[in-house]
């Protein structure tokens, strides 16, 4: 299990009344840790996770994440996928939700050949948000950024007083599409250029009761 650290690159930008929902994070620090994770786009030791030092965000970053086709790829490459458990330990008198999911990394897709990620997210017992998809179509060579936002009004909050892990899936798949896999390689990662992916979920407060 790894411990959060205090860092960030992202803070939340969405501008909220006072009295509203996402109106002010929490004075205290608050901490996250990874209870389990699973998924063959994040072994064991490669995915870790930090708070921003106003509590408006967290990050999750990878480091061998990683879906590729074609020229060195095995079969099972073309999807690659993680699933994140986390105990996000919130100060009491408050809940959370996540208002928006910023994603980045890396794209190299021949010709022909193109990729999708997609993401969902959700507390422990309760249902799961829809999956949102982003695709990307060769020929590129690029980092690549997608944001999923969610309407204030429709933000999922953890229920007040109990504790509800919460729980982040993400996929990468890359299609060979009509390009060459014989003489070509096509590739998508969550990494950046210093070999860690930064993907930051911006969290909405609110008070309880």
């Amino acid at each position: 299990m790894l411990n959060a650290v205090a860092a960030a690159l992202l803070a939340s930008s969405i501008i909220i009344p006072p009295g509203a929902p996402n109106e002010t994070p929490p004075p205290d620090h608050i901490t996250i840790d990874i209870v389990t994770i699973n998924g063959s786009g994040c072994p064991a030791g490669t995915a870790a996770v930090a708070v921003s030092e106003d509590n408006k965000a967290f990050t999750v970053t990878y480091s061998d994440y990683l879906a590729q086709v074609g020229v060195g790829a095995k079969p099972t490459d073309l999807r690659k996928n993680c699933q994140l458990n986390l105990r996000v330990n919130v100060p009491q008198g408050f809940t959370y939700g996540i208002a928006q999911a910023d994603y980045r990394g890396f794209a190299h897709l021949e010709r022909g050949a193109y990729a999708i990620e997609k993401a969902n997210y959700y507390f422990q017992g309760m249902s799961q948000t829809e999956s949102i998809s982003h695709r990307y179509n060769g020929p590129v060579s690029d980092d690549w950024q997608a944001t999923d936002t969610t309407e204030v009004a429709a933000i999922v909050y953890s229920p007040c007083g109990e504790q509800r892990n919460f729980n982040i899936n993400t996929e990468l798949r890359v299609y060979a599409g009509t390009s060459n896999t014989a003489t070509t390689t096509s590739f998508i990662t969550m990494d950046s250029t210093d070999g860690n992916l930064e993907t930051t979920y911006h969290f909405a407060w609110k008070t309880c009761p």
